[in-house]
């Protein structure tokens, strides 16, 4: 059994204008780890209208897949971010039923927020992949928490700009 843990989708990042967007997801709590999954630009847009819960007026391919499942009588029990391998990331929507099936993780993520269904990250490639930012606290209070967010993405956004797509020949 592989042990998964929540994770919490934090928004985009472009690095550098003309790169691929980044998804970006941190560790709830804890040890703060976070993830950047590059990803396209289609799909960026469909995870920021699912995050905002944007609506339109006729179904993305993230609204389509949620109907087709509500027309089975599916519902979304979980997306889950299963393994990295040879620097790819993968996911699995996990059904209702039990059944999974392969996702691309951004296109699991998109549905995930659509569905309000929890998205969790398996232990292993969050030792694999995660970058580990340490964050200050002075004080507590939603005021506070909002400030250290955006210092926290401020902190990863510079040490992305330090890396190159060699650093992750090894994942």
């Amino acid at each position: 059994m592989v042990s998964v843990i929540p994770i919490e989708v934090v928004g985009m990042a472009v690095p550098v204008p003309g790169e691929a967007p980044l998804m970006l997801l941190r560790e709830p709590e804890g040890a703060r780890r976070w993830l950047a999954i590059m990803i396209g630009y289609g799909e960026a847009e469909a995870l920021v209208r699912a995050r905002e819960q944007i609506e339109q007026p006729r179904p993305g391919t993230i609204e389509l897949l949620g109907d087709v499942l509500a027309a089975f009588g599916q519902g979304l029990a979980a997306v889950e971010l299963t393994e990295v391998r040879d620097g790819i990331f993968y996911a699995d929507l996990v059904l209702a039923s039990g059944t999974r099936v392969s996702a691309r993780p951004s296109d699991a993520v998109a549905l995930g927020l659509r569905q309000g269904a929890p998205i969790r990250v398996a232990e292993e490639v969050l030792d694999v992949a995660s970058v580990q930012l340490e964050v200050e606290q002075e004080t507590e209070g939603p005021a506070t928490d909002v400030l250290d967010a955006e210092a926290e993405v401020e902190r990863f956004r510079a040490e992305l700009e330090d890396l190159r797509p060699e650093d992750f020949d090894d994942l």
